[in-house]
């Protein structure tokens, strides 16, 4: 059976989208079978992997309310391993949707049930907002993932993440677990980057993942080509970071 991670932080421009395409990207180079959900209104992980948002006829939105099944909803082979259900700006409308819809905190764990068995690794990208559809993802997920970024207000926040995470845990999903922290857009040249990872290791009671990724122009670059890192730049520096992070994850299986 798959493991589901969810990819959550509420604050935007941290890294989640570019740690979704770019993990399942590697996990999927290293012969293990992905399914990249892109729960995002934005639907950045979507075009990030050469898929046009604006064309796919059904995508997470459809399946969250039921009006299509899952499988008809997932792109097949994206890239060798890499299946993706994709997400548009259809989706923003989903919190008001779901109100008259029972159960609604399961409806994206329900459709997951059904083809989970078929995957080494569900990576799912949340919103930057702690919403009903990453209520929905934290409910389907055996686990959180949370990259944070080397600056200065890196904490503020991660408490009320890490309280959400709880709390669903208590009332929706007794087996979540945090999977851990991914520090992202590491400077090696300026204190602050240091300071905040020590920071971060001083007062955060979680597993703290040994990969730090870099700031780096050709992660950067990739998604406007519609590639992972690991197509656009194979030897990029990029790319070595975020083979070694899936490499750690498959490590805590």
């Amino acid at each position: 059976m798959g493991r589901i991670i969810a990819i959550a932080n509420q604050k935007g421009g941290v890294g989640k989208t570019t740690t979704a395409i770019n993990l399942s990207a590697c996990l999927a180079e290293a012969q293990q079978k992905v399914l990249m959900i892109d729960i995002d209104p934005q639907g950045n992980a979507t075009s990030g992997l050469g898929i046009n948002k604006d064309e796919t006829e059904n995508t997470v939105y459809e399946v969250m309310l039921r009006e299509c099944n899952i499988t008809d909803a997932i792109i097949k082979n994206v890239y060798d391993n890499l299946d993706v259900l994709p997400s548009n700006v259809n989706l923003a409308g989903a919190e008001i949707d779901l109100i008259e819809v029972d159960n609604r905190e399961y409806v994206l764990k329900e459709s997951i049930d059904e083809i989970k068995d078929r995957y080494d690794y569900i990576i799912m990208d949340c919103p930057p907002s702690l919403n009903m559809l990453t209520v929905n993802a934290m409910t389907a997920a055996n686990s959180v993932l949370v990259p944070i970024q080397c600056e200065y207000y890196a904490l503020e926040g991660l408490s009320q993440l890490i309280y959400t995470i709880n709390l669903a845990k208590k009332k929706l999903n007794k087996d979540l677990e945090m999977e851990g922290v991914v520090f992202t857009m590491f400077d090696s040249r300026t204190n602050l980057s240091l300071q905040v990872v020590e920071n971060v290791k001083d007062n955060l009671q979680q597993n703290i993942y040994k990969t730090i990724i870099p700031r780096n122009i050709r992660l950067a670059e990739a998604p406007s080509h519609g590639e992972p890192i690991n197509i656009y730049d194979p030897k990029s520096t990029g790319t070595e970071s975020y083979r070694l992070l899936a490499q750690e994850v498959m490590e805590k299986q």
